[in-house]
């Protein structure tokens, strides 16, 4: 299996600097996306140093060069899920020591998305309430769960979905790199089909464009990922663009020359469903 991907940032409607930042390296099979937060500029330094950290570390790993892992290794986990978490502990540290050492920086943090495509398989793991949706089959589903205040209401059944999205809490979130010594990260392995897409955003995006907004933006550019992840910007930014707006779309494709035309592709039933 193959993987081929895109990705826009943008800095949206009513916000004057870019806080996210995103990896895109399709030679390590490694996408990140990270929503920064911070007074001034710190919000960018720590989604910053949380995608060169992970990227470089994941290099490392995966080029087999000698590198020390960070905190303790998952005996179920496979080796990459193992090298993608600890990736990810290191950048935890690297900003939260950047936090205490500078005091321009002091309380920055940042969410993480993260994916790793290992053959027919993805890795994804994250902190915070930036999201990974997969769409798979002409259906939408978040694989990620926010690690925020509101979505603990929702757990324990003190707000309904629709009330958490309404809640001026929403943006409290309970986890982050960079706020403490070490973070708790949620990392799943998942197989892959043909046709999958992996959608990792920051909340930008999912404040503003439900599941089925998402499905209906795609379906405007069926056929070119780099234009599904501008029709996704866009449509935030009509809506609002309250934030800044950071997409990265991954999709699987078949070795054997797999055309994302063909039928049981995601490409073609959103041809099929919204024309083309």
């Amino acid at each position: 299996m193959r993987y081929v991907a895109a990705a826009k940032t943008d800095v949206g409607r009513k916000r004057q600097g870019n806080e996210d930042s995103f990896c895109l390296a399709e030679d390590l099979g490694l996408y990140v996306v990270a929503d920064g937060m911070g007074g001034h500029a710190a919000g960018e330094v720590a989604s910053r140093l949380a995608v060169e950290t992970i990227r470089q570390t994941m290099g490392q790993y995966l080029g087999g060069r000698p590198t020390a892992t960070a905190g303790s290794t998952a005996p179920a986990g496979s080796w990459e899920a193992n090298f993608l978490l600890s990736s990810i502990r290191k950048a935890n540290r690297a900003i939260f020591d950047t936090a205490n050492g500078r005091s321009e920086c002091a309380g920055m943090g940042t969410t993480v998305a993260a994916a790793l495509t290992c053959g027919d398989r993805f890795l994804v793991a994250h902190v915070g309430d930036s999201r990974i949706y997969r769409i798979r089959g002409g259906a939408i589903e978040q694989v990620s769960r926010d690690h925020s205040f509101v979505q603990q209401q929702v757990d324990l059944g003190l707000l309904s979905e629709a009330d958490a999205q309404r809640s001026q809490y929403r943006h409290m979130i309970t986890r982050a790199l960079g706020h403490k010594e070490s973070v708790e990260i949620d990392l799943t392995e998942q197989p892959a089909q043909v046709g999958d897409v992996l959608l990792l955003c920051s909340d930008g995006l999912s404040d503003l464009l439900d599941q089925d907004e998402i499905l209906v933006a795609l379906g405007e550019h069926p056929t070119d990922l780099i234009k599904a992840c501008a029709a996704l910007v866009d449509r935030a930014n009509r809506k609002g663009g309250d934030d800044n707006i950071t997409v990265l779309m991954i999709q699987a494709l078949a070795d054997h020359g797999y055309s994302i035309e063909r039928p049981g592709g995601l490409l073609g039933w959103l041809k099929r469903v919204f024309g083309g």
